[in-house]
């Protein structure tokens, strides 16, 4: 009963918080384009300083974990391997071929990540952090090639390389360590601003998540849904998790792999096949089906990692 309501508490929050967002957008206190453009807001200005203040608030001898890098990395990787050979044999629209293969491999760790570390397990969110300056640029390269390859386009390489350099959240990790490896020490009224825009990312994200919600032209995407849906929250955390469990991860080091492997399909797959032609009706109904999911299948990898003593 106690890792029951330990799970509990971890995970409530996160579906009320978005449940709060999906309240606003019905009650008309938003819309979908208020939502686009708070997104941008929160994008480019908290989320890297999350991000920073994450890793300048680490022990740099618990941030820097070379085996949890290198399994997370080969992990995603995996992950996007075995996406692409699904959407090669059984997606026969070419426009949907790349949306599903981000929907199974592109996780929202950005907005689960750390929320759920926290709540787990609390103290020295460091290797979470350092986690997300490693994974997202990974998610981000291979997104940009997919879709661009899935829409007769060649990739550009000097193009891919100049949006990771100018992704603020690179840009924000890069500062932390940076701050970490120098022992800077902010100035209080500074280090104050900065511990409360932290704090406030991640109930703003999940926020913005559920306003961003819309059930709506499902019926004709159900096959794909069923099979991101089950990939994404089901086989692959099965697999990824189970392995690392197997390997010896425990405490945060699971937490942030849970982050990785069993959160839902991040939001920015969303606008990025808006905006390079894919599937957008698809890739938006993935992530409101894998976010709607979310809550309950990371209740249940939670709990079963809390009764088994893994974390």
């Amino acid at each position: 009963m106690e890792s029951f309501i330990v799970c509990l508490n971890a995970v409530l929050p996160i579906f009320l918080l978005m449940a709060v967002g999906y309240g606003a957008r019905c009650f008309h206190l938003l819309d979908r384009a208020d939502v686009a453009k708070i997104n941008k807001i929160v994008f480019r200005v908290f989320m890297p300083v999350m991000v920073f203040y994450n890793i300048y608030c680490s022990e740099l001898s618990s941030a820097m974990r070379g085996s949890l890098l290198g399994y997370a990395v080969l992990g995603v990787l995996a992950e996007y391997a075995l996406s692409l050979g699904y959407a090669l044999l059984f997606v026969k629209d070419p426009s949907r071929r790349g949306v599903v293969i981000q929907g199974l491999y592109r996780s929202n760790f950005v907005i689960i990540g750390l929320p759920i570390a926290e709540s787990l397990v609390g103290g020295d969110l460091g290797p979470v952090a350092m986690l997300l300056a490693v994974v997202i640029p990974i998610y981000n390269v291979l997104a940009v090639i997919t879709l661009a390859v899935f829409n007769g386009k060649k990739p550009a390489l000097k193009q891919v390389v100049l949006d990771i350099l100018k992704n603020p959240l690179i840009l924000g990790s890069v500062a932390g360590i940076g701050a970490l490896l120098a022992g800077l020490k902010l100035p209080g009224p500074v280090e104050k601003v900065v511990s409360q825009m932290s704090a406030a990312t991640s109930p703003m994200l999940l926020f913005l998540l559920g306003a961003f919600f819309q059930f709506k032209g499902m019926r004709s995407h159900w096959r794909e849904l069923t099979a991101v849906c089950t990939g994404r929250l089901v086989l692959f955390p099965a697999l990824f998790l189970g392995l690392a469990a197997a390997l010896g991860f425990r405490g945060v080091d699971l937490v942030s792999l849970l982050g990785v492997f069993a959160s839902s399909t991040a939001i920015a797959s969303f606008t990025m096949a808006q905006q390079m032609g894919g599937d957008a009706e698809l890739a938006g109904d993935i992530v409101v089906s894998t976010s709607a999911l979310c809550s309950f299948t990371l209740f249940g990898w939670s709990l079963l990692f809390k009764l088994t003593g893994l974390i």
